[in-house]
């Protein structure tokens, strides 16, 4: 990876919304830049509506467990997550947050925020939020090899997308299309 980024993410959500479709996205755009990454789920994957959090750490890490304050973020997909998952967040660290009322909490330690779900509603791809909200994460943290906080970039997540799902054209072009959205918003 350039300059050897290490980076401990968070991903909250609840079952069905795409928190390990993040993750592994996350994932597969360290390994692209070249870095070791280490991803574990932790919590409730099983059943729809039930709480999923999700551990990534790119770059040299023995332990795929983020522990509490070391986060570097937290991106949370569903804003009842978020006193949940807050703890792991070490100062100074950002949130990337999911909610209808992204004035209310921009701002507020550390947090970018936007209406993913709102978002998702209106393009007419109910299930895009997980993307949107991603790509807006990517667009307002930017990329560490370009003075940002983020360890990839959206060409890294683009070309990611397009590795996992590339033999399943519909699919990919909605994927892309709702992570541009988000991109969109997050450059505001």
């Amino acid at each position: 990876m350039s300059g050897q980024v290490r980076q401990q993410i968070v991903v909250s959500g609840v079952g069905g919304q795409g928190v390990l479709f993040v993750t592994r996205l996350l994932a597969d755009a360290a390994i692209r830049r070249g870095g070791s990454v280490l991803t574990s789920e932790t919590h409730g994957m099983a059943q729809r509506g039930g709480v999923v959090v999700s551990h990534l750490k790119a770059g040299d890490f023995a332990s795929p467990l983020v522990r509490t304050g070391r986060a570097d973020g937290l991106i949370v997909l569903k804003e009842e997550n978020l006193p949940l998952h807050r703890e792991f967040i070490k100062p100074g660290g950002w949130i990337v947050l999911n909610t209808p009322r992204p004035r209310a909490a921009e701002g507020t330690g550390g947090v970018h925020a936007v209406d993913a779900d709102g978002r998702a509603h209106e393009s007419g791809n109910l299930q895009a939020a997980n993307l949107i909200l991603l790509g807006f994460a990517l667009a307002r943290l930017g990329a560490a090899d370009r003075g940002g906080q983020l360890f990839c970039s959206p060409d890294d997540v683009e070309a990611a997308l397009l590795q996992r799902m590339g033999d399943r054209e519909s699919a990919l072009r909605a994927s892309i299309a709702a992570l541009h959205l988000g991109i969109l918003r997050g450059k505001r």
